[in-house]
């Protein structure tokens, strides 16, 4: 096995959308939480931010925390640094084990809650109003708490969300194409729609107690300050409410407790939603993209017709290029297994830029898995083996134990044709 891989300083492009959109998006996000509960004015840190992880943290977030910090100095502007040792911090990161952070947020992934530091306050002011996000009148104290057996890359994600979220706006956005503040788990760093957002966030013009008429009218000249491209770009058709019915098909889709047939059908609704509203965005791809993943082995045929529609929506679509990257994934596999050695490795090339620049090293080295086992079927011995050692770096930093890398490469070998 080689070692674990892990990736260098993030360069992400700024956001190719207009100021207008964007200025709509940051509204949306800001003045209602994921709940659906309206906030009546903004809450944020005031002043230098302290950030300290309890215990010992595994190497891997320790760099990866660095890292972050760094960019949200440089890219949005926040004063935010580490805490010494023998200090408080604003901002607390707690490794929790599994079993207890399972019994308690069953459903989550990792979550912030604000007005404590550690999981014994949380636990004991959980139903308390000191942990209620709506009570907030500014943010002194926040904590985030990461279950300890999950990957790296998953503690990594987990900092940049919640963190985001400790920081920032408070909603998520299934309408949003390029951000991290969108529960269909596309990007998993922050983008550059993100820091502008974060950066907005903490402008002079607003503060604590902001009203969402107050920060409308401001943020024009904000975001023309600070994004003077977005003033420029070419705007697009308001995008529509997402209704609940489709945000609670999508939701199906991924809840591990249905059985596959009632995801499967799940996927089907989301689709028709999304088709009889005429969305041409982000929300019709990813009921495509679902839909194909949950029928791949019931109906290839179905699932590869539900990709190449997907891809359709990307086509002279910069913001989306890294849900493109994932789905020519998901062709590339069904290439492989058809026996199309040279159509799998020109998507899996086509596939690594996007993936790179994103920092996504699960469907990285998933690729590169689907390469290797294309280069051994035409003859490419030496270089497959190369390109298969790449994957496993990368997929010790994905998946977490060698084993579960070595399971995810056997995976797709038996993809192969024999």
């Amino acid at each position: 096995m080689p070692p674990m891989k892990q990736f260098g300083p993030a360069h992400v492009g700024p956001p190719t959308r207009s100021n207008r959109e964007i200025a709509q998006d940051f509204l949306d996000l800001s003045f209602q939480m994921e709940s659906g509960e309206i906030l009546p004015f903004m809450t944020r840190f005031d002043g230098p931010i302290t950030v300290r992880t309890n215990g010992t943290p595994p190497s891997t977030l320790s760099y990866d925390l660095n890292a972050l910090l760094s960019r949200l100095r440089n890219e949005a502007g926040i004063d935010i640094r580490r805490a010494t040792a023998a200090k408080s911090a604003n901002i607390s990161i707690n490794m929790v084990p599994s079993g207890q952070f399972k019994r308690l947020r069953p459903t989550a992934a990792c979550f912030v809650v604000p007005g404590v530091s550690n999981w014994n306050d949380y636990r004991r002011y959980r139903h308390d109003s000191i942990t209620n996000w709506k009570t907030l009148r500014k943010r002194t104290q926040m904590a985030i708490f990461i279950p300890d057996n999950v990957s790296p890359q998953e503690m990594r994600d987990c900092l940049h969300e919640e963190l985001a979220q400790a920081l920032g706006p408070l909603n998520d956005l299934f309408r949003l194409p390029d951000s991290i503040f969108n529960d269909d788990n596309y990007h998993s760093i922050l983008t550059g729609f993100d820091m502008l957002v974060l950066r907005a966030y903490y402008a002079p013009d607003l503060h604590n107690g902001t009203t969402r008429q107050q920060a409308a009218a401001a943020l024009p000249r904000i975001l023309a300050s600070m994004n003077p491209a977005g003033q420029f770009a070419s705007g697009r058709a308001p995008v529509s409410v997402t209704p609940k019915s489709w945000e609670s098909a999508i939701r199906q889709t991924i809840n591990p407790a249905k059985s596959h047939s009632a995801r499967r059908a799940a996927a089907m609704r989301a689709v028709t939603i999304a088709r009889n509203h005429g969305w041409a965005d982000v929300r019709t791809e990813f009921s495509l993209h679902k839909l194909g993943r949950l029928t791949l082995a019931q109906d290839a045929g179905l699932a590869r017709s539900a990709f190449h529609e997907a891809l359709s929506i990307f086509r002279g679509r910069p913001e989306m290029c890294l849900q493109a990257a994932q789905i020519t994934m998901q062709l590339a596999a069904i290439s492989l297994s058809d026996g199309g050695a040279q159509i799998a490795i020109n998507q899996a090339n086509s596939s690594l830029p996007a993936l790179l620049q994103a920092q996504d090293a699960v469907t990285l080295s998933m690729v590169l898995m689907i390469k290797a086992e294309a280069l051994d079927l035409l003859n490419h011995t030496a270089e497959a083996r190369e390109v298969r050692l790449d994957s496993l770096g990368w997929a010790r930093y994905a998946f977490g134990s060698k084993k579960a890398a070595l399971d995810r490469l056997a995976g797709i070998a038996a993809l192969t044709p024999k």
